[in-house]
């Protein structure tokens, strides 16, 4: 009975929404009822490891990174509290490109953006159904780190003070990767002639710095600001275009295991590079050949209506700040909402978010990376994070 409540509660939400006028407000009482009760269904959903829904995917039956447990609107921490605009206008673009799951919702969530968060809440509770996202074995509890979109100064030639090129993908990438075969590491890209010789002529940009540069390859994406000839500048996005396919180490860890930082935040690694940079430089650079991992770029045209936005995830629809993560896609496919909830020494976020990217470091079945914008505020959030996480699913009914 109660469910039959709820949906005539949202036709009458949609049918105002369809006449362009929000007339529906929920008082404040409405929301001291209790929420939806969890419905349990007979197979719980998980991972397509791709788009939701996408056919030939694996069945619910086969084996993920995760589990899903229904659960009640109830026990998702601070969900009365959200501001929903910035999420809706995530969940626009996540319409983009939704899977065959998703897509039915799209043409609510668009005419939503004329709706009030009461409304927003209201649909939600009414199509979708909260799961927690747990390990195999059980736990509940994961790590949040946080990721963003940098800018540098750059240069479309080599010059003095901009000496450190960034790679457009090299001819027979594709075919090492066809065979299975990782590419050139980061030591002997700076070091075999072979290697050298494959790149010539396909710088994309020029830095001032190598350690700029190996922030861009963690990130796999960013901006570049390029002074021209006649003293203008342009802002050029520079996006994933593939990698060497080497095994990403983190040189946070390699200054650790030797008892060079206590710190491992980006910040700590920061001080240590810029103490050590001119005294030590041989070191430095053990230090970035300490990750093989080695990212290539290509040019990608926006729009200037998207300046606000980031780059493009692997869901393919751009990163909205604030509102997307990078999940592993074997324990949450892309293109789903997701609550998140994370307390500690960073912040506390309580939100929701959209699965829309991934990156080789983030796995597990609890375990997100927060896309927190673009530029150096964003990057010093992003280096500080890391604590506890929560998340649950929020599934189609």
């Amino acid at each position: 009975m109660r469910q039959i409540l709820w949906r005539l509660i949202w036709v009458l939400v949609a049918g105002s929404l369809g006449a362009c006028v929000s007339t529906h407000r929920a008082a404040v009482n409405d929301y001291a009822k209790p929420y939806p009760a969890a419905r349990v269904p007979t197979d719980a959903p998980r991972s397509t490891g791709s788009l939701a829904g996408t056919p030939g995917t694996p069945s619910p039956q086969q084996s993920f990174r995760s589990r899903w447990v229904a659960t009640s609107w109830n026990d998702v921490p601070g969900w009365q509290n959200d501001q929903l605009q910035d999420a809706w206008n995530a969940w626009l673009q996540n319409c983009e490109r939704p899977g065959p799951l998703f897509a039915p919702l799209c043409r609510d969530v668009r005419q939503l953006m004329l709706g009030s968060d009461d409304d927003r809440r209201l649909w939600m509770m009414s199509h979708l159904q909260p799961f927690r996202v747990e390990s195999l074995d059980g736990a509940v509890d994961g790590l949040l780190t946080s990721y963003y979109e940098p800018m540098f100064d750059a240069s479309v030639q080599m010059r003095p003070g901009f000496e450190v090129p960034l790679y457009a993908p090299p001819e027979g990438l594709a075919e090492a990767r066809r065979l299975g075969r990782p590419w050139f590491s980061r030591q002997e890209i700076d070091t075999s002639p072979q290697a050298r010789d494959a790149l010539r002529g396909r710088e994309v940009a020029w830095l001032a710095d190598p350690i700029d540069a190996l922030v861009l390859h963690i990130q796999g994406s960013g901006r570049v600001r390029i002074t021209n000839s006649d003293g203008t500048t342009r802002i050029v996005r520079l996006a994933f275009a593939g990698s060497n396919e080497q095994p990403y180490q983190s040189v946070g860890r390699w200054l650790l295991d030797r008892g060079l930082i206590k710190d491992a935040s980006w910040l700590g690694i920061k001080a240590w590079i810029m103490s050590n940079q001119q005294t030590n430089p041989r070191l430095v650079q053990e230090m970035l050949w300490s990750n093989p991992r080695y990212v290539f770029f290509r040019e990608e045209a926006r729009s200037p209506a998207d300046a606000d936005l980031g780059p493009r995830g692997a869901q393919g629809v751009p990163l909205t700040p604030g509102r997307s993560i990078a999940v592993d896609k074997d324990s949450i496919p892309y293109g789903t909402p997701v609550w998140l909830a994370s307390a500690g020494p960073n912040g506390n976020l309580q939100r929701l978010v959209f699965a829309q990217d991934t990156g080789s470091a983030i796995v597990g079945a609890v375990r997100a990376d927060y896309f927190a914008g673009t530029g150096p505020e964003a990057g010093d959030f992003a280096g500080r994070m890391k604590q506890s996480l929560r998340l649950w699913v929020l599934w189609p009914r």
